[in-house]
């Protein structure tokens, strides 16, 4: 006997904005389909763990909207887990492509979340207007304890159009209240160095990281005050003319840790009026000794007549990246003593081959294994000797394709074929530089 089945009428209802002109549809089900109503999730009640792993995927504005879908979820969204890492972006609206966080938010993270904030940061643009609301902000941050601070100017001048005074009091605040920093990076701000002694004052114990390059009111001896006393700095950034025999001996002493980054920026904005001066080879022998897998990267922005001074003795750098042309010699000196290199991008060097300078630097920098060169010039049989003096361990190798000039051994598609045998993978010139 047949069992007789029932139809079980289900409506579906389209959405009010969507298809308004077309009338209700009526589909049918059987009790053994699924149907909506059967596996509705009641969303409200999902555990608090699995909505505050959603919200920490959610941009802030939709975490702000989903906010106000219903109690629980309005309770996850205070919750001090999705409060302590916080990027604060100001800007002016006629000047920047930045989107601004709305004041309105920003009261109530101050209000309600600044105990919870530990990971901040402040993305600026160039206009004064950005830069004294970011002030603002860290002037208020009295009740929390953070642990990394970023400010970041994405063009300048920014943090440096503002009274010294003003941004040492309002940095001062965070250096004071928050006792655990371990993590700062104030490029390009008006820091100075009482400043740096307060910081060292509160948080020599936490701080493992210093990036403070083209901060001109920090002297040589406000950076060895943090280097004599923050015996955990593990990376710090900053411009050449703060470095000194003096600072490296502190890193290299006993009761510090082991230096993992140095960063040094050596830059020259008016040519002939910057006095450049040389470290001790005996002060970079001590910092190796003491941290013999230190990265020491070095970027220049000189001019030609600028660089005497520089790699007369060996020099531990790794990694050395040339903003503006260099020349031969200094190349030539490059290789001679610069025997821990790692990474050398030379973005221009004129109309002088490279080719000895090539060799000597495959010969004798044999930790090499990135290279860069734009607007330069190297024969295509120097380039081929290079590669196979160096091999496989060359993992990055850009070069523009007018930097190779042909010659009787190899023309352009010859040179492909060589120096992909040689590196054991397809190598092709660039077209356009990819540092």
């Amino acid at each position: 006997m047949k069992q007789n089945r029932v139809n079980e009428k289900v409506e579906t209802r389209l959405p009010p904005d969507v298809d308004k002109g077309k009338k209700r549809r009526k589909t049918s089900l059987t009790p053994g389909s699924e149907t909506l109503s059967a596996h509705r999730v009641d969303w409200g009640n999902l555990h608090y763990d699995v909505i505050l792993h959603i919200f920490q995927y959610l941009p802030l504005v939709d975490r702000a909207y989903a906010s106000s879908v219903c109690r629980t979820w309005n309770e996850v969204f205070h919750m001090p887990e999705l409060w302590r890492r916080f990027e604060f972006e100001l800007s002016q609206p006629a000047t920047s492509y930045l989107k601004s966080t709305h004041p309105d938010l920003i009261q109530q993270i101050i209000k309600k979340h600044a105990d919870h904030l530990q990971y901040v940061s402040f993305k600026v643009d160039s206009s004064t207007e950005s830069a004294e609301a970011a002030c603002d902000i860290l002037s208020q941050l009295v009740n929390c304890s953070i642990k990394t601070l970023g400010l970041i100017s994405t063009a300048r001048p920014s943090f440096m159009n503002l009274s010294k005074s003003r941004f040492v009091s309002a940095l001062t605040v965070v250096f004071v209240n928050s006792k655990s920093l371990s993590s700062i990076k104030i490029d390009d701000t008006p820091v100075d160095d009482p400043s740096l002694k307060v910081l060292v004052a509160n948080n020599s114990d936490t701080l493992k990281l210093l990036k403070m390059s083209s901060c001109p009111h920090v002297s040589p001896a406000g950076i060895l005050c943090v280097a004599d006393q923050c015996y955990g700095l593990r990376e710090l950034a900053l411009n050449y003319y703060l470095l000194s025999d003096e600072l490296l001996l502190a890193l290299s002493s006993e009761k510090h840790v082991h230096l993992e980054h140095l960063r040094i920026d050596v830059v020259s904005e008016n040519p002939g009026q910057t006095q450049f001066h040389s470290i001790k080879k005996s002060s970079w022998d001590a910092l190796v000794k003491h941290s013999p897998k230190v990265n020491i990267v070095m970027y220049f922005f000189l001019y030609e007549e600028e660089f005497d001074p520089f790699f007369r003795d060996e020099t531990p750098v790794t990694h050395i990246y040339f903003g503006r042309a260099v020349s031969k010699e200094l190349l030539g000196r490059i290789g001679m003593n610069c025997p821990r290199l790692i990474e050398l991008v030379v973005c221009a060097n004129g109309l002088q081959p490279l080719d000895d300078e090539l060799i000597c630097i495959a010969e004798r920098c044999k930790n090499l294994t990135a290279m860069g060169l734009g607007e330069c010039e190297v024969s295509c049989s120097a380039f081929v000797e290079f590669v196979k003096m160096c091999g496989g361990r060359l993992t990055q190798l850009s070069i523009m394709e007018e930097v190779l000039i042909p010659d009787q051994k190899y023309n352009l598609e010859q040179i492909h074929w060589e120096v992909s045998k040689y590196l054991g993978r397809v190598w092709f010139p660039d077209m356009m530089p990819t540092w």
